[in-house]
Order: structure tokens, then sequence, then C-alpha cells
């Protein structure tokens, strides 16, 4: 009977399951573990923060629709990875953490003064979709399944093991069958009812003024080529979350981009019967509530979601479907495709049309500002000269506040599933090791993360991770040295008739919002990057060809105009966004 260890089922299991990438730092806790993932040809990514591990892991599950793993060792290393799994699970991004812990001797419960030790498993339980701790060698590949089962079903999220060193790292002789796995849970996705489908395509087919929500169930499904025939058979403009910005080119004319906030809340309005798909239609969604969504009782939703406790959440569903957000779609296609002959299109037509039209109002009015060529910079020429320079294919990681704003209202999203941020929790500092996570998901594609200067300060060594693993992320900072959202919230409630006066404040009228300079070029250069700085509009796409050219991890610091940094587009919707609409 063969030795093995505890680490060395996980791994095996984790081949079974077709994983390759595995994000964490390494230690002697699970030794026993990724000693056995490196013999077994699973790629070890090491960040240099824990925390960066679970972005890394939920970025690349996001963008290769594989399981996204971290490990953590226990105490600290499980400290700095909460801030990461609390993020990834409101992303509803699939990510399994395996953590080592104190051995079952003097924790659950802990003795009182063990070393390293906390409820690792109690803690993360409150967050994630699931999390148990390992008492026993003989529980391992049962619990492991348990574990894979509940990543791989409903509602992506983070699941959690926690395995004690002990069963880690020791040997016991035992002989651990690794099942496929399709012994222990569906790999099927879940399909709607006939009558489901037949009710939807009616109801749709009957509109006057179809449309259709989709969120990140979407992306998860990879469902854009049926969602796309479902909006051209329809002829119905399709509205988004923020984090499911390009799951319809917004190249497409029935594409209505989020940062056309009044023309969503039109369209929301206009609409007659709406298809949610994939989405909870959560606080920037407005809740589906009046006054930016029709009144329910004037406005048929069928909503689809693979996981029941979003249906009918917040918006009342008038045909609540579980199903996996692809099958439903496609069998949708079908059902309209028959319906198609009794469709009345020309005023659906019409209607989008008219939205064209002030999709271009809006574009007008917003590039404005791109004739401004003072130095420092104004912040609207960044993601738009980003748009010309990166390949369409690029992933955009956005971080920051006023920084991911100005990126979103001035870079398109012209390819299904290429926009990354933490749209639902806005965690600072995520982009550093998102980006990075793109860039192992996408290999041979460069990588866009467009940044402030307050986020890039809260993981810059990153920046050696990205050059140490020779992957090609382009890091762009808008450097403007204040916390400029907050400071433009200050200035309002401090001096609101002065700061609409003069548009700002003096330093000494704001409270500790302004930072000091860091030369992030040259940081930048120290870790092995390249790295630039520019501040006149003039220079930057030259700049941004540079860095590309570079073939590797860079840091173009660019310093905007900090005034108008702040006053950044949109930011009333933004305000508006926290009040409880009524209805």
């Amino acid at each position: 009977m063969a030795q093995t260890t505890g680490g060395e089922v996980l791994a095996r299991m984790l081949q079974a399951e077709g994983v390759e990438k595995v994000f964490g730092i390494i230690d002697g806790t699970y030794f026993g573990f990724y000693s056995a993932l490196h013999r077994l040809g699973i790629e070890i990514v090491t960040p240099r923060h824990e925390t960066c591990a679970a972005h890394m892991a939920g970025t690349y599950a996001r963008l290769s629709g594989r399981l996204g793993v971290c490990m953590a060792s226990n105490g600290p290393g499980v400290a700095n990875l909460l801030p990461g799994l609390v993020v990834e699970q409101a992303e509803g991004n699939r990510v399994l953490a395996i953590t080592s812990a104190r051995r079952p001797g003097i924790m659950y419960p802990d003795r009182g003064g063990s070393y390293q030790c906390f409820d690792q498993s109690g803690v993360i339980g409150r967050i994630a979709k699931w999390s148990a701790a390992v008492s026993a060698f003989e529980r391992v590949p049962e619990l492991m399944r348990k574990a894979l089962r509940k990543s791989w079903s409903g509602r992506p999220g983070v699941v959690h093991l926690d395995v004690p060193e002990t069963i880690m790292n020791a040997k016991v002789k035992a002989e651990v069958a690794i099942w496929p796995p399709a012994h222990y849970r569906s790999l099927q996705p879940l399909p709607p009812s006939a009558a489901q489908l037949a009710q939807a395509a009616d109801w749709l087919a009957g509109a006057a003024a179809p449309m259709i929500h989709a969120g990140s169930g979407v992306v998860h499904a990879r469902a854009y080529e049926a969602l796309a025939r479902v909006a051209e058979l329809l002829h119905a403009p399709v509205t988004t979350s923020w984090a499911a910005r390009g799951v319809l080119p917004e190249s497409s004319a029935l594409a209505i981009p989020m940062p056309h906030v009044k023309l969503n809340h039109r369209v929301r309005n206009e609409a007659d019967v709406v298809l949610i798909v994939g989405s909870r239609v959560g606080e920037t969604d407005w809740w589906g509530k009046p006054p930016y969504w029709r009144q329910p009782g004037q406005q048929k939703t069928i909503q689809v979601d693979i996981d029941t406790d979003t249906l009918g959440l917040n918006k009342p569903a008038d045909l609540a479907v579980q199903a996996d957000a692809a099958c439903f779609l496609e069998g949708l296609a079908e059902a309209l495709q028959q319906r198609r002959e009794a469709m009345a299109l020309a005023p659906r037509q019409a209607r989008v049309a008219g939205y064209g039209k002030s999709l271009r109002e809006d574009r007008a009015e917003w590039d404005k500002a791109l004739a401004d060529m003072r130095v420092p910079m104004h912040p609207a020429h960044i993601a738009s000269a980003c748009a010309k320079v990166f390949p369409p294919e690029s992933v955009l990681v956005a971080d920051g506040g006023n920084a991911t704003i100005w990126a979103m209202f001035h870079h398109p999203a012209r390819v299904p599933n290429s926009i990354v941020s933490t749209f639902k929790f806005g965690m600072l500092g995520a982009g550093m090791s998102q980006a990075i996570g793109a860039a192992v998901a996408r290999p041979g594609t460069p990588v866009l993360c467009i940044t402030g200067d307050g986020a890039f300060g809260f993981h810059p060594q990153e920046v050696e991770t990205a050059v140490r693993l020779g992957v090609q992320v382009v890091y762009v900072v808008l450097a403007d040295k204040q916390w400029g959202m907050v400071k433009m919230n200050q200035q309002f409630m401090l001096r609101p008739f002065k700061t609409m006066l003069f548009k700002q404040l003096g330093p000494e009228e704001t409270i500790k919002a302004d930072l000091g300079e860091i030369a992030f070029d040259k940081l930048a250069q120290s870790m092995g990057a390249h790295g630039e700085r520019v501040a006149d509009p003039t220079q930057l796409e030259a700049a941004l060809q540079r860095a590309l050219a570079s073939g590797r991890c860079a840091v173009v610091h660019v310093d905007v105009d900090p005034v108008q940094h702040m006053w950044a587009p949109g930011l009333v919707h933004f305000k508006k966004m926290h009040e409880e609409p009524g209805g």
C-alpha cells in the first residue's frame, strides 16, 4: 500500500478536475499540497500577497471559464486572504480556496493561546458559499468532492476547504481512489422547460417594446452568441449590469452601454416586456424599481437565473426560470425563430434608432473633453487613447474611484468578457492582481490596467510578480496626488457654494485628502518593468505604444489635472444610485 499525504490527495483531485493553475504563496504548512501540485505539472502562480492570490484566481476563472484555485497558510496567510475572498464572493467569481490550519488537537475549538490560530472555517463560512474544516485524513476526498460540487453549482462564488497541516503533510499508508468529476457532480447545464420557453417566446414576440437586461450569468455561461441572436430576432435593446458590459459588443446598434445612464433609464421605462438573464438586479441596476424602471404592473418580467434565490429577489418576476443562461437563450432563439413572421419589427426598429441618436449625442458631449490639450492632461484622454492603441481583444482592468469612471466612459467594450473590475465591491488595488490573473488566463494578449495613484499604492509590489511571470500587463496610472472621489465629497460637505463656483478648495480646506509624490515609472523600473512618465496629451499615444512595444510589464505614469479628475462624468447618477428608489 502506497504512502500519500492529504495534500497529494487534494492535488490529484484538482488534476482530475482539469485544474492547470493554483494561485498562492508557498509555505511549509502545506508542503504536501504544493509539492504534489508541482510534481503533477499544475503551475503554482505566486503573487506577493495572499489577497492578490484570490483576485488572480477570480479573474482567471471569469476569463477562462475554469475553476480558480487559491491557497493560503494558516493564521496570517488566511487573514491576508480574507479581503480577496470577500471581493470574489461579491463579484460572483468561481474560486476554491484551500488553506492549511493548525493541528486538530489545538484548534476547532482553539485551546486558548494557540499560535497562528483562529476560526478560519467559521470566519470564511460567513462570507463564502460554503466552508468546511477537515477533521481526519479519511475525510479529505469526501469533503473535497463536496467543495468541488459546491463550486460548480448555483451562482459562482467562493468555496473553502480548511485542512490541518498534520493532515496536509503527514504520510499515510492508504489507497485513495480519485473519482472522475462526473461521479460526484452534474456536468450538464440546467435547461429550462419547454413550457417556460414557449411562454417567454410568446410574451417577447408579442411585445410592443421588448428589452433584455444581461448580467454576469451570461458571462459565466459563455452565452454571447445566443444573446446576440435573441436580441437580433427581437430587435430588442440590451442593457447590462456594470459587470456584464460587453456581453453584446457595444458596436452593436442594440447595445445600450451602462455609462449612458439616462438612456438606460429611458429604455427600461419604455419596455413592456423585460427579459432579465443572469442578473440579481441589484443596487447598481437601481434595484429594478421605479422611477428607473417601469412600474411592475405595466411591465412583464421574465427572469432567468441559475440561482433560485435570485429569482424575484428585487424586482417581481412574472415568469421565473431556474436555468443555465446559455441553455435558455439557445432554446429561446429557436422558439423565436418560429414566431419571426408574426413579430411587428418596424416600431421596434424605429425605437432603437432613436436610442442610437441619444447614444451619439452623449458621446459627442463626452468627447468635448478631448479638445482640452492642457498640461497636465485631462483624464478623458487616457482611456480614449488606450482604446486606439490596444487591440480590441485586450482585457481592460479598471481600478480606483474616479479612474474607473473615466475608463468606463471613454473605453468601449468591443469584445465580450473583456472588462474586469470590482463593480459590486469597489475594492481599491484589486486591479493590480486582476490584471495578472487576466494575463495568465489569456497568454499572448497584452492586458491593460487603468488605475488611480491611490489604488496602485495598495499593491504596487505585484509589478514584480508580473515581471517574474513574464506576462505583458501595462499599468496606466492616473496620478492626481489626492483621494479624488473622497475629496469631491468633502468639498460639497464643507464648502458647497465655493466648490460649485471655483470647482476646488485649497489643501487646507479639506481633511487629509492629498497625497505625496510617487514616481510610478521609476518604481516600475526598480522592479524590472518598463516605465515612463507623460503629462502632455500629445505625447500619450506614443508613450502607450512604447509600453506595448517593450513586450513586458510596463507602467505609464500619467499626470492628470487634479481638478478635472475629480469632476468625473456621471457623478450625480452614482450618488443617486445609493438612494433607495420608491416603488
